[in-house]
């Protein structure tokens, strides 16, 4: 009695259907994944440690402009 068969998963995703769309489950179903895309990377990111001492401070594309002209002159 405390099983739920298959003919009990089919009536409450119809429900669910019924109730949201399949237009608003997919796109609900797609940020989800994207959020955890970037949460694994964040992540992954976050722990290596020769990437974090190999670029301490992100360069502005203005400041990169700068020094390449400098290395010209």
């Amino acid at each position: 009695m405390g099983t739920w068969s298959i003919g009990h998963w089919v009536v409450v995703l119809i429900v669910v259907l019924l109730l949201f769309g399949t237009k608003r489950l997919r796109n609900l179903g797609g940020d989800l994944g994207a959020a955890l895309k970037g949460f694994k990377q964040g992540m992954a990111e976050g722990t290596d440690p020769a990437k974090l001492e190999a670029d301490p401070k992100p360069e502005t594309p203005a400041e990169a402009q700068k020094e390449s002209v400098a290395n010209k002159s």
